[in-house]
């Protein structure tokens, strides 16, 4: 199964894996328990950052929709 993320609306960034690895800034792996499916917050509201812990509901909004993005500009 290929790692799949998947944006929420009005909510978190789901990650579905069979080998998820997410690191800190420093690079250092978060323990995840062997779980193959971890939910990211993007509110910035929740108490176990990176991690979604709920705190979002009624208090962030996101219609998610997806759409192309431009072509990336060339390497000067």
């Amino acid at each position: 199964m290929a790692t799949k993320l998947t944006v929420l609306s009005n909510g978190s960034l789901r990650v579905e894996g069979e080998d998820i690895e997410l690191v800190d800034a420093d690079g250092q792996p978060y323990g995840l328990g062997g779980r193959q499916r971890i939910s990211i917050c993007r509110c910035g509201l929740s108490k176990q950052k990176p991690f979604c812990d709920g705190s979002h509901k009624g208090h962030f909004e996101h219609a998610a929709v997806a759409f192309d993005l431009p072509a990336p500009k060339p390497a000067v």
